[in-house]
């Protein structure tokens, strides 16, 4: 699991309008977005003095009914690239997200395996969040272990030093057993 460094604050808001061009989205869609996010300016009444015009910043906050779907529209770029990526490294990963934080769900017989398509999934992911003025927050990286066997299971941990991360030792392990977690 990894979380996105300040990701409202961090947005650059005049790429959504080039994303949503990219993504071929109806032209309405990318005005509004570029007119109530870029160039805003404002000016205030106050009985009969009237102020001069003001540049303001608007953004869409973490609290705003927009959020999600802000975040959504703006990582959908990030996220198609990361699957291209995938594909083209042969990479069985699944990605979840959950607006600034994502989930890699790696699926393999072999821990070892696991740790490297993570790996390589964490360096793509996170050079891509690079190029779109994001960054990881490697202090909020979490790893977690499912597992069905009735043994010992010890986890071997992840390190991501070589990429700016944390060496991230596995969570407790979750042990699947028919449908019951313990």
């Amino acid at each position: 699991m990894f979380n996105i460094t300040q990701f409202f604050p961090s947005l650059n808001y005049q790429l959504l309008p080039l994303i949503l061009d990219k993504a071929g989205l109806d032209c309405k869609i990318s005005i509004f977005f570029k007119n109530y996010l870029v160039g805003r300016k404002t000016k205030y009444l106050w009985n009969d003095f009237i102020s001069p015009l003001f540049n303001i910043n608007v953004d869409v906050g973490q609290g705003s009914a927009l959020s999600p779907i802000f975040s959504a529209l703006y990582l959908s770029l990030v996220f198609h690239s990361f699957e291209n990526c995938l594909k083209i490294l042969k990479i069985s990963i699944s990605i979840i997200s959950f607006v600034d934080d994502g989930l890699f769900i790696s699926q393999n017989k072999f821990i070892s395996h696991s740790n490297a398509n993570l790996f390589c999934s964490y360096n793509i992911i996170s050079s891509l969040l690079i190029r779109c003025g994001l960054v990881v927050e490697h202090g909020k990286t979490d790893i977690f272990h499912f597992s069905r066997s009735c043994g010992a299971f010890n986890p071997s941990p992840l390190d991501l030093s070589a990429l700016g991360g944390p060496i991230l030792l596995p969570k407790d392990t979750w042990r699947y057993l028919g449908f019951i977690f313990d």
